[in-house]
């Protein structure tokens, strides 16, 4: 075969998930058995590559021929013989299996920094990062720069942390530099644990080097010769793919003793950590490297003074660390050309929920909501009506659909009520009851709390058994303001960012959807039609044929009638599964 062929298949959580595995050896099966060498890589080659972003399409499979590249969605392991058959030994594109033009509009309005390598090399080969210009910025900072110009650079390019605070990195590492210790350490914070949040573990799924480099340039800048990548044992693969990464760089000597043969030697280690969300947050997160339970502690002192060990340590998240060789390698203004004044350059987001195209975004700073979910994510899954928008997980708000056209940026969000935070992005729409939501969030903070300190141990407690009986139907005059009140304290008492920021969904959904906190309490209704105790199930009499069906899927026997004549629910007896409501092909039962 004299073609040249590269064969590249999404590996990521969402891709092994979908079974790229199975599909990856369908490929060195398929090959073989038509005589195409899978091995010789100038003739076919066979790659896993990380996270291409569009989850929802996975597996996504690329055929590169001749610098051409096609690629393929909802990929499964029986559509790969006439893929190889049709397009690499006929040369005709699967045109059907295709992706078509929503899938280049999901990518059109991104841009990508941190994800550019991601989808395209192979996450388990250090030869495949280097390729693609992988350590040129750490072979240039030890070369060429000086520490304060390194951190000069980070400054201009206008980085802020990634993880939720959104500090200045550059102005983090300089105060790093200036502390007067013979041991420092810096730490690349991997505890994401926001729900429907998945950047970080993406990130070091396709991409670990970029994390790796950015650690090891931070380090350089201010004078660490040990860091931790605190990641939580929930990222199997993340963790295996970071592992077999810094052994790569070791022996490469990106890593180790005299690094590049110059006067600067850094070692990484891997602290796994158990899952506590309360972890994030750094001095938890340092508290949980030391051996001791994961609780935060009062500030000041900050850990750039006094972190691990009473060490100054510097704390980034993946994502802000795996900007660091992009900067370097192509300069502070091109960074800071995307974005806005305060806010520069792109963020990654997790886009859940109820939107069409769900998967892992990177957009420019400023860019606005409906860009996002229209644009990019392609609108409302049924063409249903947009309500509200979740950016900054547990810890963030609310945003109508009202001001969906607000600037996806630190300062903009903040002002309405939310955060960028780590880059989680939920889509609701008119079905999600958002006095249900809060009280899911609220139960996820109450949960994670370390309970250390009262307001947040306590406070949330009592917010989330106040909102549990709102959506119960046992909501009392007086209760809005309980919560406004009571979310005040604990966000003005509480010891660290979890309890400070629990009671953001509270207080915007409150502030943008009273309406419905106000229908809970006092007409005992839930308008979308989700809280079960205040549902009521009706069968309309005019719209009823009396199949039976209904009937005869209730788990409760509460639906009564004849055959062939309009049916009735004992309401009594009904228990609110919505097991009819789901099964009747006459619309003929109203849910409210």
């Amino acid at each position: 075969m004299q073609k040249e062929v590269v064969i590249k298949i999404c590996m990521g959580t969402g891709g092994i998930a979908a079974g790229g595995k199975e599909v990856m050896q369908a490929f060195i099966e398929e090959l073989k058995q038509q005589g195409i060498d899978a091995t010789v890589e100038k003739h076919c080659s066979v790659h896993q590559v990380g996270c291409r972003g569009f989850c929802a399409r996975d597996v996504l499979v690329d055929v590169i021929m001749n610098g051409e590249k096609t690629t393929y969605q909802f990929i499964k392991p029986d559509m790969v013989p006439r893929i190889v058959e049709e397009h690499i030994v006929g040369g005709v594109v699967v045109d059907e299996w295709a992706v078509k033009e929503d899938y280049h509009a999901f990518h059109e309005k991104q841009v990508k920094v941190v994800l550019a390598d991601c989808g395209e090399i192979d996450p388990e080969s250090i030869d495949s990062y280097i390729e693609r210009g992988g350590y040129e910025a750490l072979k240039r900072v030890l070369s060429e720069m000086s520490p304060e110009e390194v951190i000069k650079v980070i400054k201009d390019s206008g980085l802020r942390g990634r993880g939720g605070a959104g500090f200045p990195t550059g102005l983090k590492w300089e105060f790093a530099r200036q502390k007067n210790s013979d041991t420092k350490y810096i730490i690349c914070n991997a505890d994401e644990g926001d729900p429907g949040a998945f950047m970080d573990r993406s990130i070091i799924e396709g991409n670990p080097h970029s994390v790796i480099e950015g650690m090891v340039i931070g380090a350089y800048a201010i004078g660490a010769k040990t860091g931790y990548v605190y990641i939580r044992a929930e990222y199997p693969l993340a963790v295996e793919r970071l592992k077999i990464a810094l052994a790569q760089a070791k022996e490469k000597k990106f890593l180790g003793e005299n690094i590049l043969g110059k006067d600067f030697s850094f070692e990484i280690k891997i602290k796994l950590g158990a899952g506590a969300f309360v972890c994030g947050e750094e001095t938890a997160l340092i508290a949980s490297i030391e051996g001791r339970r994961g609780m935060p502690r009062a500030k000041p002192p900050f850990p750039v003074e006094k972190g691990l060990w009473g060490k100054p340590t510097v704390i980034n998240n993946v994502e802000t660390l795996a900007n660091v060789p992009y900067i370097i390698r192509n300069g502070a203004s091109w960074f800071a050309q995307y974005g806005t004044e305060k806010s520069k350059g792109t963020k990654v987001f997790a886009l859940t929920g109820k939107v069409k195209n769900t998967g892992l975004i990177e957009v420019p700073m400023g860019i606005s909501l409906r860009e996002i979910i229209y644009d990019i994510g392609g609108g409302i899954e049924g063409d249903r009506r947009l309500k509200a928008v979740q950016t900054g997980g547990p810890s963030g708000g609310c945003i109508p659909e009202s001001m969906i056209d607000i600037s996806v940026d630190y300062e903009s969000l903040q002002k309405v009520g939310s955060i960028v935070g780590s880059g989680g992005m939920v889509v609701m729409d008119e079905t999600d009851c958002m006095v249900n939501i809060a009280r899911y969030f609220l139960e996820f903070t109450q949960t994670e709390s370390c309970g250390k300190c009262v307001p947040c141990r306590i406070g949330t407690k009592r917010l989330l058994e106040i909102l549990t009986r709102i959506t119960d139907g046992r909501g009392r005059p007086g209760d809005i303001d309980l919560l406004l009140i009571l979310s005040e304290d604990i966000k003005a008492g509480s010891l660290c960012g979890l309890g400070q920021t629990a009671p953001n969904p509270v207080l915007s959904t409150i502030k943008y959807f009273r309406d419905e906190y106000e229908a809970h309490i006092h007409d005992k209704r839930c308008p979308a039609g989700v809280c079960k105790n205040l549902l009521t199930y009706t069968i309309l009499e005019e719209f009823c044929k009396g199949c039976t069906m209904c009937a005869r899927v209730c788990p409760a026997g509460a639906i009564v009638g004849e055959k062939k004549k309009p049916h009735r629910i004992v309401q009594e007896i009904c228990i609110k599964c919505g097991a009819c409501f789901e099964t009747c092909k006459f619309k003929a039962i109203r849910k409210g």
